[in-house]
């Protein structure tokens, strides 16, 4: 599952980018892995695309994600934050950045 989810992911990167994006997630847990994915499921499931602007308004983003995801498993994991931040470095260096934030992180539209 795990070279998968790393296929996918790089699959996901611009051109450029991809073998930088592949040495990235090469580090990465299973775990850390499949956070990555569902943020960028849920973005595809929500289907806005939208570009981001810069680095900040990604991390917003990646923050209200991860608060509703929180939110839908009532509980919260002390690495959390790690995976946060390892989500923002794929976004940013895979030149994955036009996706818009799901309004939630499961689940229907909202609109």
């Amino acid at each position: 599952m795990r070279n998968s989810l790393v296929a996918a992911l790089v699959s996901c990167a611009d051109q450029p980018l991809k073998s930088t994006a592949r040495r990235f997630l090469a580090g990465l847990s299973s775990d850390e892995l499949q956070f990555i994915a569902e943020f960028l499921g849920s973005c595809v499931l929500e289907s806005q695309v939208r570009c981001a602007r810069n680095r900040a308004e990604i991390a917003e983003r990646i923050a209200r994600f991860q608060q509703a995801r929180a939110d839908r498993a009532r509980m919260r994991s002390t690495d959390q934050e790690l995976k946060m931040i390892l989500l923002l470095e794929y976004l940013c260096r895979s030149g994955v950045q036009e996706f818009s934030m799901p309004a939630r992180a499961a689940g229907p539209s909202v609109n």
